[in-house]
């Protein structure tokens, strides 16, 4: 298609046969024939006059042929140009509200729960699969706790200005007394709060070296251990993707794009490092589309990429949320979703460690 070829070039006719066609296309997957576009068209028309019109979009590489069949299917440009010119954006139902304003509910949990419960509702209520990135969190800790749970074992609580949440379980050192207890944390958050992981770490390390004499040797150790919990491995977790619904690719998939989506499964399977789901969401506010070889991603699956960064309570972006799935996606639907989900974490994330607002008040 010529790169001045325009929705404005088209006239009326040929602008309400091409919408109509990719409707048709969108909703059952199939080559959509002059005599299906014809019968439903308030201006009559006959079949022979809608296939012309459909050579003509054909010639500016907004349709294609798939098969010998007279039947046509958009082109990934003829998609690209309806997303930007004549797609009608729907509204997010009261029932797809409901379900998606769930994700409140996991406002005080763990954050990687919550967004992982948050990809599934988008998996469910898209039927595609969904993608979560979650990136390596460096926020600063707001308070860290060391809860005794038996002789054994303890948990040490970390909470990040973000908002987020981290447990983890560490082996206390034996001969461990309450007051031994209160002087780890007591010295842990003197030391770690308004600092990330990573710099708390070499603080720490530091400051045990200069107070080691006045460290008791219990809460010396149980120091050491509650800030070693986060070393290694986690300490330098990569970036996350969390993928859910990938049954939904091949469920949804005309018997045509099966290869496609399996090739697209093995890509989500091997793909890792998702930093730059990130890059294309941070490039512009709210929702984006990448349709087919726009999607550097995925490009040899033939997929369609929606995604939506979220913010944290600052207004920084932290993440992206979307869904993948065939280029015949509903998105007058799935668009909308995909936008109250991720404002919704948005919310999430902004009310961590805040009181619950009461319902009956709004």
């Amino acid at each position: 298609m010529p790169e001045a070829a325009q929705l404005t070039d088209l006239n009326d006719r040929s602008r309400e046969i091409f919408r109509r066609l990719v409707e048709t296309y969108i909703e059952t997957g199939e080559p959509v024939g002059s005599r299906t576009i014809a019968r439903g068209l308030e201006q009559a028309l006959s079949a022979a006059s809608v296939r012309n019109v459909m050579q003509d979009l054909e010639q500016l590489g907004l349709l294609e042929s798939p098969h010998a069949s007279a039947g046509r299917v958009p082109t990934h440009t003829g998609l690209r140009m309806f997303v930007d010119g004549l797609l009608e954006i729907g509204e997010v139902s009261a029932e797809e509200r409901a379900e998606i304003e769930k994700l409140h509910e996991d406002r005080d949990g763990d954050l990687a729960r919550a967004l992982d419960h948050a990809g599934e509702t988008l998996s469910g209520l898209s039927r595609c699969a969904s993608l979560v990135f979650a990136p390596k969190r460096e926020a600063p800790v707001r308070h860290l706790e060391i809860v005794p749970l038996n002789q054994a074992s303890a948990l040490v609580v970390l909470v990040t200005e973000d908002g987020s949440v981290e447990n983890r379980m560490i082996q206390p050192p034996p001969g461990l007394t309450p007051s031994a207890m209160r002087e780890a944390a007591n010295f842990l958050n003197a030391m770690m709060v308004g600092r990330t992981l990573s710099e708390s770490k070499d603080a720490v390390g530091r400051e045990i070296e200069r107070r080691r004499r006045e460290l008791d040797a219990t809460a010396r150790a149980l120091v050491e251990a509650g800030v070693a919990v986060w070393d290694g491995d986690d300490a330098s977790e990569p970036d996350r993707l969390l993928v859910r619904g990938r049954a939904n690719l091949l469920a949804g998939a005309a018997a045509d794009d099966l290869e496609r989506m399996r090739v697209l499964l093995d890509d989500l399977e091997r793909k890792r490092d998702m930093a730059q789901l990130l890059d294309l969401a941070r490039e512009g506010e709210g929702v984006r589309i990448f349709i087919g070889s726009e999607n550097k991603l995925f490009s040899l699956s033939g997929s369609t990429l929606v995604i939506s960064p979220y913010m944290n309570a600052d207004r920084k972006l932290v993440g992206a949320i979307g869904v993948i799935g065939p280029t015949r996606l509903n998105y007058g639907r799935i668009v909308p979703i995909v936008d109250y989900t991720a404002r919704m974490i948005g919310e999430v994330l902004a009310g961590r460690g805040r009181p619950r607002r009461d319902p009956a008040r709004g």
